[in-house]
């Protein structure tokens, strides 16, 4: 897989989601059943996303590490005839257990908590935007209801279009040959304001031609989580895994997204040029 640090530019970023968040973004993407998870397909694309992330020098965390070899050893596991398993406990109290139930068990719990605070965190956008005749904040149940909520993203809706775009790309060069870094971060990032200036909306997709090179898809992928973390400009989905749109910030706002969408990334880390 190619390796490019254009401009020896490294990206720091505070990635919210962790690898539970991983998980269920496979599991919901293709639409796998959470009681029956086909953990050798799971495994390999928790993989690919791995070793995106580590292409674009995220600083993961090492519970993703961990989550990988997890995912490895219940794999490994899986393959064994039940009755030929290890016992994890000395007494066998776990004899026949299906080895993907405690991380079953670990993603029902999460995914339930997840979503409390998902709902808390729509009752407060309400509470910050309505209010009552006496002046006090006020908040509509059935308003909360229809608020749709697509247009907040995380970074791994992100890599995943990263991925198909790099899919897409022309060959790389044959072993011998070296791709000429001929892009610039910092040009990238202009280019990317200069879209969204012109146009109200751009679709992830527009940020590339098909003549695009892996390199310039990775320069220009790093520039839009630049323009991410500053909040210089806003990405939304219009519905479920659809095209990812880049809205400037004043744009977003003007839509209403602004305020409420969460931030993909962000933190006080330093981008190093």
């Amino acid at each position: 897989m190619l390796q490019l640090q254009p401009d020896d530019y490294k990206v720091n970023l505070e990635v919210f989601e962790g690898p539970l968040d991983l998980l269920l973004y496979l599991i919901r993407r293709d639409e796998l059943d959470i009681y029956d998870i086909p953990i050798a397909h799971i495994a390999d694309e928790y993989a690919k996303h791995l070793q995106l992330m580590k292409m674009l020098d995220l600083n993961l965390a090492g519970e993703f590490i961990v989550m990988a070899a997890t995912l490895s050893y219940i794999k490994s596991r899986m393959l064994l005839p039940a009755e030929t398993r290890p016992d994890e406990q000395a007494d066998g109290a776990d004899e026949g257990k299906d080895p993907r139930w405690d991380l079953v068990q670990q993603l029902l719990a999460y995914k339930k908590f997840k979503d409390a605070a998902d709902s808390l965190l729509e009752l407060e956008r309400h509470q910050q935007n309505m209010f009552s005749p006496q002046g006090g904040p006020m908040v509509a149940e059935e308003d909360l209801k229809q608020e749709k909520t697509l247009g907040e993203i995380g970074i791994f809706d992100l890599i995943e279009a990263f991925h198909a775009a790099l899919e897409r790309a022309p060959a790389t060069p044959i072993i011998g040959e070296i791709e000429p870094v001929r892009w610039r971060v910092s040009d990238k990032i202009d280019a990317i304001l200069g879209l969204t200036a012109s146009k109200r909306r751009v679709g992830f997709s527009e940020l590339f031609t098909k003549e695009s090179p892996r390199g310039e898809i990775i320069v220009t992928f790093l520039a839009l989580l630049e323009l991410l973390r500053l909040r210089q400009v806003v990405a939304k989905q219009d519905a479920a895994f659809s095209e990812i749109v880049i809205l400037g910030a004043e744009a977003a706002e003007a839509e209403g997204g602004a305020a409420a969408a969460r931030p993909v990334i962000g933190g006080a880390d330093h981008v190093e040029p």
